[in-house]
């Protein structure tokens, strides 16, 4: 992954993003999703193991015992077909660069494996938009889970399975800090009636959409 110019900055949210070169499809089965959203978690402490060269029992040990310096908060996350989102905030100093080196060069790795292809999967430098207020932080993890129902995958973000949307809803069990979002909400049907009020989201969401997906640098 080649090297950012800018300095991300420690305690910061980001929002970011990237895609497959060329926009290709990434993400072609299940098995390619859950392989990315262990990604996620697994290098959210830096340590010197690799994640392919565990089993899965020893990968989740690994969780387990939080070994390794934190890095990064995941706020929340949307794994599309041909890209995906994270919404984070950098706990160290180089954090976040180095979080996203790990987890693309190791499903870059699995992916190129897979599919019998050499050289990039991503399209270079991942984006990063930093979170600049209150306001913003909340639409954009709507803009994220609301990406599935956007693209026409689901008609509701709770139908779509490889986002952080289920987690925050309790369907399902995970691993993000859900708290710097809900502690803006009453309560989890609030922050639900804030996603899924897809109209008043598309409205918002335009007053701040020079911010949210600009393309990626290459």
């Amino acid at each position: 992954m080649p090297k950012r110019k800018e300095v991300l900055t420690s305690d910061e949210i980001y929002h970011i993003y990237n895609r497959g070169v060329e926009k290709r499809v990434i993400f072609h089965t299940n098995r390619n999703f859950i392989r990315f959203i262990e990604l996620i978690q697994f290098y959210q402490r830096h340590h010197r193991l690799r994640f392919s060269k565990l089993s899965h029992q020893e990968r989740l040990e690994v969780i387990r015992k939080e070994k390794g310096e934190l890095l990064v908060d995941i706020v929340c996350f949307c794994a599309m077909p041909n890209h995906f989102h994270l919404l984070l905030k950098q706990l160290v100093d180089g954090g976040l660069s180095l979080y996203l080196r790990l987890i693309s060069d190791s499903y870059g790795k699995y992916y190129n494996t897979l599919h019998e292809r050499v050289g990039p999967l991503f399209q270079g430098k991942f984006k990063a938009v930093r979170i600049e207020s209150d306001s913003q932080l909340l639409h954009v993890s709507r803009y994220i889970h609301n990406n599935p129902v956007a693209a026409g995958l689901v008609e509701k973000p709770e139908d779509y399975l490889w986002s952080s949307y289920r987690e925050y809803t309790g369907a399902q069990t995970g691993f993000c800090n859900k708290n710097i979002i809900l502690n803006y909400f009453k309560s989890v049907d609030k922050y639900r009636e804030f996603v899924e009020d897809y109209a008043d989201y598309k409205k918002k969401l335009s007053r701040i959409d020079h911010l949210l997906l600009e393309e990626p640098e290459s």
